[in-house]
């Protein structure tokens, strides 16, 4: 009677186990979907969810033309700054000098002191009003906007010919504002920045603000000029020289902290939010930082980034895509599976970014595991063992 009972058990429990193998095991607790579930839940009929894209060479060759934001590429402009004009709301001082005394801006000549007096004279500093212009005495209004100082001079000059006695005109800027670049952000001094005549670079102009507040492997440096803004790491253009470019007037420098994270999850050594440098990580990087595969539980050929990727980059990977829209992002999985040798070089190709969610699957011994575990809470050491025996079997 009692081999009876037990074989009866056997053959139940060996059942469970068959069934939770073969896709009840859903029910059972669990980090997250299977590698199959992953898969099989990209689409319903008549409805994709999301692109899921196997590691390849050809898929790194693919993401590696997807140029990082480069200073350089969008703007080309490594050469030092044209010479300063003259704007609006910028402050200008004029000098004039005559050749001789008595004349409309030197003083009059004084015999009995043997002096010949002043021979030159210094109107007020002005700020070029709306119209681009300022008052010169005896020349009226002249137009300076988009001048340098010296078509001014020689503006005044021949404004003032057979007025003065052969004049000589000095124009100076002591204040400029439209030849400044305005520096906001995680900088020590915010501040409105001249620019010199030398020219001055980003890290110049960063330097002259004080420095940065926040570390610079977090700190990224926004460069808005017209209608275009361009984003690039702060190691980036601290080492590489050709993204230290010049900056023009009414460039907008952005000093911007944002750690890059990434998440964690599934059959990892360490489940969690993990920073890294902005200059990025491998996705073998990433493994290392998150604990690795975890031997007992992980499945290796269900490695998953989940992000989300621009319509360009998605019709790249997969020309018959039916979910990329313009100007929208499309959810993409991409999955790479450890078990093959040669995937361990295209996961050094593979660059992490940030918000991306790394996640392991479990392997589908782990569901086994479960259900034994599960029915020997239920019905007792004997009947595990009993199992244990029928899964071995």
């Amino acid at each position: 009677m009692r081999n009876d009972f037990a074989n009866v058990a056997r053959i139940l429990l060996s059942g469970a186990i068959a069934i939770a193998l073969t896709g009840c095991a859903t029910i059972l607790p669990g980090a997250g979907p299977s590698n199959d579930d992953v898969v099989a839940q990209s689409s319903y009929p008549g409805f994709q969810r999301y692109e899921v894209v196997d590691i390849n060479s050809s898929v790194l060759d693919i993401l590696r033309h997807r140029e990082a934001d480069s200073f350089l590429a969008h703007f080309g402009d490594y050469r030092p700054s044209v010479e300063p004009k003259i704007g609006v709301g910028d402050t200008v001082s004029v000098t004039i000098w005559e050749a001789g005394a008595g004349g409309l801006f030197s003083a009059p000549l004084v015999s009995d002191r043997f002096s010949t007096g002043s021979k030159s004279s210094t109107i007020p500093d002005q700020i070029v009003g709306r119209d681009g212009s300022i008052s010169v005495p005896y020349a009226g209004r002249v137009r300076v906007a988009g001048r340098t100082t010296q078509e001014v001079q020689i503006i005044v000059e021949r404004a003032l010919a057979g007025k003065a006695i052969e004049p000589q005109v000095l124009i100076n800027m002591p204040r400029s504002v439209s030849n400044s670049v305005t520096v906001t952000g995680e900088v020590a001094n915010g501040a409105r920045v001249p620019l010199s005549v030398r020219g001055d670079r980003v890290m110049d102009v960063i330097a002259t603000a004080g420095g940065i507040r926040a570390p610079v492997n977090e700190t990224y440096v926004q460069l808005s000029r017209g209608r275009e803004t361009v984003r690039v790491a702060m190691t980036r253009v601290s080492s590489d020289p050709r993204e230290n470019i010049f900056l023009r007037p009414n460039d907008v420098l952005t000093l911007i902290r944002d750690p890059q994270t990434f998440i964690a999850y599934g059959a990892t050594g360490r489940n969690a939010e993990i920073p890294f440098d902005a200059e990025g990580i491998s996705l073998s990087q990433a493994l290392a930082k998150a604990g690795g595969l975890l031997d007992f539980r992980s499945d290796p050929a269900g490695v998953f980034i989940f992000r989300f990727e621009p319509e360009s980059v998605v019709r790249a990977l997969n020309p018959n895509t039916t979910i990329a829209a313009p100007h929208q992002l499309t959810p993409v999985v991409y999955r790479l599976n450890l078990r093959d040798a040669a995937s361990l070089f295209v996961a050094q190709g593979f660059r992490i970014q940030n918000r991306d969610l790394l996640y392991v699957s479990n392997a589908p011994i782990t569901d086994a595991q479960k259900v034994m575990e599960v029915v020997g809470l239920i019905s007792g050491p004997t009947t595990t063992g009993l199992a244990a025996y029928s899964f071995v079997k």
